[in-house]
């Protein structure tokens, strides 16, 4: 060993926060310690707290305020997730609602637009048959009022015979 860089070994004196002493060797002449093997847990199967100048409250004044300040910020985080992810799906339902108006309409035009279509070929084709008909009107005409000429001409000589049989 070196000669004059160690500390000296003297006897020293062990005060326990339980009022035990006892006396050993150190490099300091007095030591106050907080267990002893006459206060210790494992020792006499007590369990004792043991909070030497508050340092227990200095943690949790230290560190307590942080936990909760901790869970107040993940839950404004959360609240937050959940906001955005409610927003998001609103935006999708809105766009959604208007994209099934859009084709709704676009429906709805081409429905109006064929319907027009169909008025007008079935004004064409109404067109057409007016064109068509005056050559075969007056034949039809002439039907008919041939017809209706040999009705009246049989219900005429009918109502004759009748008169006849009655006179009779």
């Amino acid at each position: 060993m070196r000669t004059g860089i160690h500390p000296e070994y003297v006897e020293c004196k062990v005060h326990c926060s339980c009022g035990a002493t006892f006396m050993t060797r150190s490099t300091k002449p007095t030591l106050n310690v907080e267990l002893c093997s006459q206060c210790h847990p494992f020792y006499t199967g007590k369990q004792k707290f043991v909070d030497t100048g508050g340092r227990v409250q200095r943690f949790a004044d230290k560190y307590a305020g942080s936990s909760e300040t901790v869970i107040t910020k993940d839950a404004a985080e959360k609240a937050a997730r959940q906001k955005a992810h409610a927003e998001a799906e609103a935006k999708i339902r809105e766009a959604k609602a208007a994209k099934d108006a859009a084709e709704a309409e676009i429906a709805a035009k081409a429905a109006r637009e064929e319907a027009k279509a169909e008025a007008k070929a079935a004004k064409h084709a109404a067109v057409a048959v007016v064109e068509e008909a005056p050559a075969e009107e007056p034949v039809v005409e002439t039907e008919a009022i041939e017809a209706e000429s040999v009705v009246e001409a049989e219900t005429e000589s009918a109502e004759a015979v009748e008169v006849e049989e009655s006179a009779e």
